[in-house]
């Protein structure tokens, strides 16, 4: 048995280590149930409780599920709509998140799929420090993508 400040105490009947604890107005908790005798704490087990979620809670938040985010482009963008589309996937990266660029074709831009790919592949070289490609340039009826994850 353990003391409410951290002391062992030695080995008690269960009777004998329930009245220490209610005499500190405290609860006898069963800490380790493998050892030999088990391990018993005198504590406050709201508290204890308490400590526990919140210690499950921070553990979750370290794991946090990766997000897939899609950015949409067309064939002819713009330099401006180029470097704010780029600044997104790179905040999106930094947060630790997957990006799918999806470049889409309209009619006759079918014809210059090779254009895409070059684009497409800028996107690549200028998020080449933040980013791994996970899946290469694509080309799926109308649309072209990409999937970079963060480093």
């Amino acid at each position: 048995m353990i003391s409410s400040d951290g002391r062992a105490l030695g080995i008690f009947q269960r009777e004998k280590a329930l009245e220490l604890a209610r005499n500190e107005g405290l609860d006898l908790v069963e800490v380790a149930s493998q050892a030999n005798p088990p391990v018993c704490k005198i504590m406050d087990f709201s508290k204890f409780k308490y400590e526990e979620e919140k210690r499950e809670r921070q553990i979750l938040k370290k794991q946090r599920q990766h997000r897939l985010k899609e950015i949409r482009i067309h064939l002819n963008i713009e330099e401006h709509d180029y470097q704010v589309k780029l600044h997104q996937i790179l905040n999106f990266l930094k947060k630790k998140n997957k990006v799918k660029i999806n470049l889409f074709f309209r009619g006759r831009e079918m014809a210059h799929s090779d254009l895409g790919k070059r684009l497409l592949d800028r996107f690549i070289s200028d998020t080449k420090e933040e980013a791994n490609v996970e899946k290469e340039p694509q080309l799926t009826g109308r649309v072209m993508s990409v999937l970079i994850s963060p480093k």
